[in-house]
């Protein structure tokens, strides 16, 4: 672990410089495993760069995707949490800022301007969870990749920077499932795929 070069934007704007004082900056490598399913958390991680999703095995042994981060804290609830309660899993290489956890607790206990700026964050986090939770109410594959795009996307274009196989875990389908979906969507001009994304064309957008 080594000291970052620099710190986001994003990230200097919410926390005390006597925070991004003690922060590091690390390497992401494609099938790292940040950490591990009750291991004491020890850091808060923000993404960067790359793609870190959580996961664990769920009841059928199949993987679970609880959390995929392309940029933002991964893990925010191991802030007050005894052990990790799922594995980080880096999918697509980057690079990450790591937080103690100790001296981040402080800071919210302590300044009050910081605290409020951390709810806003976490309340950003919950408005995205819910728009999860809808998608998982639709069933058709289409239904559930337009929403993404549309909710989770930039200007119609959503980042797939792991691919599509990935992106099926993320949206409960197989990825033969979603590979034939895609397939469909392009051939009718409802979406298109350029690298590392896949977007709206241009008359669909709303």
């Amino acid at each position: 672990m080594t000291p970052t070069p620099t710190v986001p934007d994003t990230l200097r704007k919410l926390l005390p410089a006597s925070l991004t004082a003690v922060s590091s900056g690390i390497e992401l490598c494609k099938g790292e495993r940040l950490f591990l399913q009750r291991q004491r958390p020890r850091h808060m991680y923000f993404v960067v760069s790359g793609e870190i999703v959580l996961e664990r095995m769920g009841e059928q042994g199949d993987t679970v995707v609880l959390q995929r981060v392309r940029q933002g804290f991964v893990a925010e609830a191991s802030l007050e949490s005894g052990s990790y309660h799922c594995d980080a899993v880096v999918t697509t290489p980057g690079q990450a800022v790591a937080l103690p956890i100790e001296p981040l607790k402080a800071a919210l206990a302590t300044d009050p301007t910081f605290a409020l700026r951390w709810i806003g964050m976490l309340n950003a986090e919950v408005r995205r969870l819910r728009a999860q939770c809808e998608r998982m109410s639709l069933k058709g594959v289409g239904e559930r990749l337009l929403h993404m795009i549309e909710t989770e996307g930039v200007d119609g274009h959503l980042r797939i920077g792991s691919g599509l196989k990935s992106l099926a875990t993320e949206l409960a389908v197989t990825h033969e499932a979603l590979y034939r979906t895609v397939a469909v969507l392009e051939k009718d001009g409802v979406v298109f795929r350029e690298t590392g994304f896949i977007a709206l064309a241009r008359d669909q957008k709303r």
